[in-house]
């Protein structure tokens, strides 16, 4: 029967495709012949018959038991799957198991090769590779592995390729002995059949045992020759990348090294100019460096010197180089020899135009500094520092966050900690602290620990405004930024100004908070708050009732009262200079602009704030001026000299708020140093201090009489006259427990006597002492704890554990 319509088939594809229904074999096999000729010239041919319906038509076919009609319609959708849509029917129809019963061994070697090209097109799809692994399409794809054309081979080791990016499937097809035949392909004379060899051999040395199984076979002598020959350059890449998963195991690095392998790959290394072979080489390198003996053995075969080599290299060579060298540097002998070489190249580095050069770069430099006094001294020698601080405003997370671990580790060394802060460190570590990157913060709020431990540095930080970002890093939800940002207020809360900046901006409050949460608290948060505190008297006693004997009284000291009774706008920040423009009870304003305050230096304040709703509002406080006692007359023109000082001062526009000064305080520690300093011992001193005391405020007061000892209005004459909160506590004359409490500590720390001192519920507190009572013969008693009496019996001395002591708390 002739088919004329077919030779004009190319016009009429319909007629081909209605022909697949025929009965007879040889119009099947010659409507298939047509099609393959229709499909194969391009893409819009597929679309045609796909469209027409062939695929359904020839799947019927490739069952057929005619071996020629089989092997053509098989051709058909060998040459059809490379489409996209064709695939998705060919998934739909399910014809991966059809194809897999044709890979068998008495099959036409036609029909295996256009069977494995369609399973390799449909297998980058993962649910194909499943499927077809599960069919049990991976035995025999390695078996035609050793089929005599070259097709074959090139189709299976592409589906396989495909195949073994599945772990499982990659473990399987070890265990079916993929290796060997693996092996036997590199020496194949199509160069497209060894790369695909290659590539699979990659994937599968990610595991262990199939390195070993390479070994076994000899695979790694022949990976290292195909190295060797330069006609195979076009291999090298690929090879290379398998050597790279090689490199990772130490026995089989073993196995290269004794058999010369790993100095062939070397000395290839060494000479070869492809950015892309030197690229994998730092690669491989880098990957292998983690395992500590495997840095053993590379370090032997000094791998330094060509890692710095290739920092002479293109941009991603220098990039790989740099991780490479970050990763040796974990061998102290290659750290040494990396840094005496390296750090002048990589501080270069820095200042390249590559953001992933520049932050390669200073990766390397923090793992070469790291512990390395002999290393962070060669980056300050090679004019390091102002490359790193430029390295600041990088544009990458990474380069930011390393630039500042670098400069964290330079710190340790005081010279340079010192020529750091010179170059505005602070300053430059605001905008990190910006950062909405956690790594680049928690390093920012590091860096501003390790440098605040100077005075200098903690201003600039003030002025430069990093002092607020820093305590809102304590709001963070990653752990590290917050320790970190802990330790940085913990280190800044040192001196009193940034005390009172970081009170006033909430740090308290949020520290406190912290620290009630198990979850959220870490040392770091415990020892800022107490810091905080520590370096902010005033705020320390206002919360926690309660000064040590540590707790040594000092210029801007002043007492507003316990805390939780305090209005709700002055529950943050509040200051002496607030207070001194506060108009005395019912005048007081409803709502108050508050800031810190600055005293002059050596001199000494102490200020008592009461703001109880039900009492009167007055502050007292002491201010007193180093020296001698003066007369009448020189304190008469020393108060007209300062206060028309303060009254120039208040007409500027940003004039400091200065407190008068309180001479009759500094008449009461000069007295004091005078009388009851040159006493022998400390009971005396203590007992002499407290009449003293006592006898300045209104003397002893009976206990039954105690609620007629009417001091509130003495305090309130004070106010009225003073026209202000703000009282001198060497005006009050008549004074109750607080009173005298505070007094006695302010004394007690200018001379020298150790006291604490307590505040407790309605206007009580009183002042603890330790004394060492007489001990046997032989024996050191430890301390005893007592409680001064100020009021009833001034100058007694109750045991802290007495019922005496109780009661007089209780009163």
């Amino acid at each position: 029967m002739e088919m004329k319509p077919l030779y004009h088939f190319s016009k009429a594809p319909v007629t081909a495709v209605l022909m697949l229904s025929s009965p007879e074999n040889e119009v099947l096999t010659k409507a298939c012949e047509a099609l393959y000729k229709f499909a194969s010239k391009d893409d819009v041919n597929k679309v045609t018959l796909l469209g027409l319906g062939a695929l359904e038509q020839l799947y019927k076919l490739i069952s057929h038991e005619d071996p020629i009609v089989r092997r053509n319609a098989i051709m058909v959708f060998g040459i059809m799957a490379s489409n996209h849509d064709v695939k998705k029917l060919l998934k739909e129809l399910d014809v991966t198991n059809s194809l897999i019963s044709q890979l068998t061994p008495e099959e036409d070697v036609v029909i295996h090769e256009f069977a494995t090209l369609c399973l390799a097109y449909m297998a980058v799809e993962y649910t194909i590779k499943v499927k077809i692994f599960k069919q049990g399409g991976l035995e025999p794809l390695i078996r035609l592995l050793g089929s005599p054309d070259p097709d074959v081979k090139k189709n299976s080791v592409e589906c396989i390729y495909l195949l073994v990016q599945d772990f499982q499937i990659r473990a399987a097809a070890r265990e079916l002995n993929l290796i060997p035949p693996l092996v036997g392909l590199l020496q194949s004379e199509y160069p497209v059949i060894q790369v695909l060899a290659l590539r699979t051999l990659e994937v599968m040395s990610k595991d262990r045992e199939t390195r070993i199984i390479l070994g076994e076979n000899k695979g790694l002598d022949r990976l290292v020759n195909i190295l060797e020959n330069s006609e195979l350059n076009d291999l090298h890449i690929e090879t290379l990348a398998v050597l790279a998963n090689c490199l990772e195991d130490v026995q089989t690095l073993q196995l290269i090294q004794t058999t010369g392998g790993l100095k062939k790959l070397l000395s290839f290394l060494k000479v070869s100019t492809v950015p892309d072979i030197q690229k994998n080489a730092a690669k491989a390198i880098t990957k292998a460096a983690y395992d500590s003996e495997i840095r053993k053995i590379l370090h032997w075969e000094k791998i330094e010197k060509f890692l710095l080599s290739l920092l002479e290299a293109k941009n991603d060579v220098k990039i790989a180089a740099c991780q490479a060298i970050s990763a040796m540097c974990e061998h102290i002998d290659s750290k040494y020899i990396l840094g005496l070489e390296g750090i002048p190249q990589l501080v270069h580095l820095l200042s390249s135009d590559n953001e992933e050069v520049k932050e390669a770069a200073v990766t390397a430099l923090v793992n070469l500094t790291t512990a390395s006094p002999g290393n962070v001294r060669a980056v300050a020698e090679a004019e390091g520092i102002v490359p790193l601080m430029n390295t600041l405003n990088a544009k990458r997370d990474g380069a930011i966050a390393n630039a500042i671990a670098v400069l964290i580790n330079l710190s340790m060394q005081e010279p340079l900690r010192t020529t750091i802060q010179s170059n505005g460190i602070m300053s430059a570590l605001v905008g990190p602290l910006h950062s909405t990157n956690s790594k680049v913060q928690s390093k920012a709020a590091f860096a501003v620990a390790a440098f605040g431990c100077d005075a200098n540095a903690r201003t600039e930080l003030r002025n430069a405004g990093g002092v607020e970002q820093l305590v809102k890093l304590l709001h963070s939800n990653n752990d590290e930024v917050r320790r970190n940002a802990s330790w940085a207020v913990m280190v800044c809360g040192s001196d009193e100004l940034t005390a009172i900046e970081l009170c006033n901006l909430g740090a308290l409050d949020i520290l406190e908070e912290i620290n009630l949460s198990t979850k959220r608290q870490n040392k770091f948060s415990e020892a800022a708050l107490e810091k905080l505190l520590d370096n902010n008297l005033s705020q320390k006693y206002s919360r926690m009732g309660y000064l040590s004997s540590s707790n040594i009284i000092v210029n801007g000291f002043y007492d507003c009262g316990q805390w939780h009774l305090l209005p709700k706008h002055l529950l943050r920040a509040y200051s002496l200079q607030l207070f001194g423009h506060l108009l005395p009870r019912e005048k007081m304003p409803p709502t108050l602009h508050l800031s810190p305050v600055n005293c002059p230096a050596g001199e000494l304040m102490y200020l008592n704030f009461r703001d109880y709703t039900i009492l009167s509002k007055c502050v007292f406080f002491f201010y007193v001026r180093k020296g001698k006692g003066k007369k009448e007359e020189e304190k008469t023109k020393e108060v007209t000299e300062v206060t028309s000082k303060v009254q120039e001062e208040t007409n500027l526009e940003h004039a400091q708020w200065v407190p008068p000064p309180d001479f009759i305080l500094m008449d009461y520690i000069n007295e004091a140093s005078k009388t009851i300093l040159p006493l022998t011992t400390t009971r005396e001193q203590i007992v002499a201090l407290a009449q003293f005391v006592a006898d300045k405020m209104g003397g002893s007061v009976e206990k039954e009489k105690l609620h007629n000892y009417c001091w509130e209005l003495h305090i309130s004459e004070i106010e009225f006259e003073l026209k202000s909160n703000i009282v001198p506590i060497g005006k009050i004359q008549k004074g109750t427990f607080y009173h005298r409490a505070l007094l006695f500590k302010a004394i007690a720390d200018r001379i020298g006597i150790g006291c604490s001192l307590v505040r407790d519920k309605y206007n009580r507190a009183w002042n603890e002492v330790k004394l060492v009572d007489d001990s046997p013969k032989g024996h050191l008693l430890p301390p005893q704890e007592y409680i001064v009496d100020l009021m009833f019996e001034p100058g007694s001395l109750l045991k802290q554990r007495s019922a005496k002591a109780d009661q007089y708390k209780q009163i």
